[in-house]
């Protein structure tokens, strides 16, 4: 109802305030299902083929979230959701899976998008000729 009497123009003070609230709550929701999300989407990647460590890190994550689920404070929820964000960004830029081949040999099996050109490291810089 308030929103039918803002389109007529007689909002008062209290149906403003309440609808910036649900217009603030209605982000908060959107921005922890689209975190939610990713953060499977990400898990999905980082542990291809690892059932173990696919398990573990779906039931870490559903846990977080539905121990914060009935979370009113907005400085908490926006504090949750950077540290959600974070651990969205270390898994994907920082988590390699690897297999024991042998007692003392491990595998690495780095995704395609860590892979990144190398550029050799020289102890001494080399000096440009002058032609």
């Amino acid at each position: 109802m308030p929103l039918l009497i803002l389109s007529c123009g007689y909002a008062s003070f209290q149906d403003t305030r309440v609808l910036g609230l649900l217009a603030n709550s209605l982000f908060h929701s959107l921005a922890v299902l689209k975190l939610f999300k990713s953060l499977h989407r990400t898990r999905q990647e980082v542990f291809k083929n690892d059932t173990r460590a696919l398990e573990a890190a779906r039931q870490k994550i559903n846990e977080e979230f539905k121990n914060n689920q009935d979370e009113t404070s907005e400085e908490k929820i926006n504090d949750l959701l950077k540290i959600a964000s974070d651990v969205e960004v270390i898994l994907r830029t920082s988590v390699i899976q690897a297999v024991q081949t042998d007692s003392d040999k491990i595998l690495l099996i780095p995704r395609k998008d860590l892979l990144q050109d190398n550029t050799p490291y020289f102890d001494k810089p080399t000096k440009k000729r002058e032609s």
